[in-house]
Protein backbone atom coordinates (compact mmCIF):
# COMPACT_ATOMS: atom_id res chain seq x y z
CA UNK A 1 0.00 0.00 0.00
CA UNK A 2 1.22 3.59 -0.49
CA UNK A 3 0.02 6.19 1.53
CA UNK A 4 0.31 10.16 0.67
CA UNK A 5 0.78 13.37 2.49
CA UNK A 6 1.39 16.77 2.28
CA UNK A 7 -0.69 18.41 -0.06
CA UNK A 8 -2.20 22.11 1.19
CA UNK A 9 -2.84 25.71 -0.37
CA UNK A 10 -0.31 27.26 -1.30
CA UNK A 11 0.62 30.56 -2.69
CA UNK A 12 2.16 31.11 -6.13
CA UNK A 13 6.44 31.12 -5.51
CA UNK A 14 5.43 28.90 -2.01
CA UNK A 15 6.86 25.66 -1.56
CA UNK A 16 5.11 22.00 -0.29
CA UNK A 17 6.94 18.72 0.24
CA UNK A 18 4.44 15.63 -0.26
CA UNK A 19 5.38 12.33 1.28
CA UNK A 20 4.48 8.74 0.14
CA UNK A 21 5.28 5.77 2.73
CA UNK A 22 5.10 2.08 1.55
CA UNK A 23 3.93 -0.91 2.91
CA UNK A 24 3.83 -4.81 2.09
CA UNK A 25 6.13 -4.12 -0.90
CA UNK A 26 10.59 -4.61 -1.03
CA UNK A 27 10.62 -0.80 -1.59
CA UNK A 28 14.08 -1.03 -2.37
CA UNK A 29 13.88 -2.68 -5.64
CA UNK A 30 10.89 -0.72 -7.57
CA UNK A 31 11.81 2.38 -9.41
CA UNK A 32 8.75 4.79 -7.79
CA UNK A 33 6.76 7.99 -9.13
CA UNK A 34 4.85 10.59 -8.52
CA UNK A 35 1.95 11.82 -11.29
CA UNK A 36 -0.58 14.69 -10.74
CA UNK A 37 -4.55 15.01 -12.08
CA UNK A 38 -6.76 17.91 -12.71
CA UNK A 39 -10.80 16.94 -13.00
CA UNK A 40 -11.59 15.50 -16.25
CA UNK A 41 -7.57 15.20 -17.52
CA UNK A 42 -5.42 12.00 -17.69
CA UNK A 43 -2.78 11.33 -14.89
CA UNK A 44 0.25 12.99 -16.28
CA UNK A 45 4.22 11.36 -14.78
CA UNK A 46 5.56 14.51 -13.20
CA UNK A 47 8.60 12.49 -11.58
CA UNK A 48 10.04 9.46 -11.15
CA UNK A 49 13.24 7.76 -9.05
CA UNK A 50 15.15 4.45 -9.84
CA UNK A 51 16.22 2.11 -6.82
CA UNK A 52 19.95 3.80 -7.19
CA UNK A 53 18.29 7.44 -6.70
CA UNK A 54 18.49 7.97 -10.64
CA UNK A 55 15.58 10.78 -11.02
CA UNK A 56 14.01 11.85 -14.10
CA UNK A 57 11.06 14.83 -14.41
CA UNK A 58 8.81 16.38 -16.72
CA UNK A 59 9.62 19.38 -18.73
CA UNK A 60 7.34 21.19 -16.60
CA UNK A 61 8.64 21.15 -13.43
CA UNK A 62 12.21 20.42 -14.06
CA UNK A 63 14.12 22.78 -11.62
CA UNK A 64 11.53 23.32 -9.26
CA UNK A 65 10.90 19.72 -8.33
CA UNK A 66 12.76 17.54 -6.31
CA UNK A 67 11.98 13.84 -6.00
CA UNK A 68 13.81 11.58 -3.63
CA UNK A 69 13.65 8.35 -1.83
CA UNK A 70 14.47 6.57 1.25
CA UNK A 71 14.82 3.05 1.22
CA UNK A 72 15.34 2.21 4.95
CA UNK A 73 11.80 4.17 5.60
CA UNK A 74 10.08 3.35 2.66
CA UNK A 75 9.37 6.68 1.86
CA UNK A 76 8.78 8.64 -1.12
CA UNK A 77 9.10 12.49 -1.21
CA UNK A 78 8.67 15.25 -3.88
CA UNK A 79 9.62 18.82 -2.88
CA UNK A 80 8.53 21.35 -4.82
CA UNK A 81 9.80 24.48 -4.70
CA UNK A 82 8.26 27.70 -7.06
CA UNK A 83 4.70 26.60 -7.54
CA UNK A 84 2.85 28.08 -9.89
CA UNK A 85 -0.93 28.05 -10.29
CA UNK A 86 -0.51 25.42 -13.18
CA UNK A 87 0.93 23.29 -10.74
CA UNK A 88 -2.10 22.64 -9.06
CA UNK A 89 -3.34 19.26 -9.27
CA UNK A 90 -4.58 16.00 -6.79
CA UNK A 91 -0.61 14.25 -6.78
CA UNK A 92 -0.69 10.31 -6.53
CA UNK A 93 2.29 8.49 -5.30
CA UNK A 94 3.01 5.26 -8.00
CA UNK A 95 4.68 1.71 -8.24
CA UNK A 96 4.19 -1.17 -10.49
CA UNK A 97 5.41 -4.41 -8.48
CA UNK A 98 4.86 -8.06 -8.36
CA UNK A 99 2.72 -7.58 -11.65
CA UNK A 100 0.25 -4.96 -10.10
CA UNK A 101 0.37 -1.42 -10.03
CA UNK A 102 -0.24 0.42 -6.76
CA UNK A 103 -1.61 3.79 -6.31
CA UNK A 104 -1.85 6.04 -3.27
CA UNK A 105 -5.00 7.66 -2.42
CA UNK A 106 -3.71 11.27 -3.79
CA UNK A 107 -3.32 14.46 -1.89
CA UNK A 108 -4.27 17.91 -3.06
CA UNK A 109 -1.82 20.62 -3.99
CA UNK A 110 -3.73 24.19 -4.40
CA UNK A 111 -1.64 26.94 -5.58
CA UNK A 112 -2.93 30.23 -5.76
CA UNK A 113 -1.97 33.22 -7.86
Amino acid sequence: QLQASGGGLVQAGGSLRLSCRASGINFRLFDMYWYRQTPGKERDLVAMITPDHSTNYADSVKGRFTISRDNVQRTLDLQMNGLEPEDTARYYCHVSAYGRDYWGQGTQVTVSS
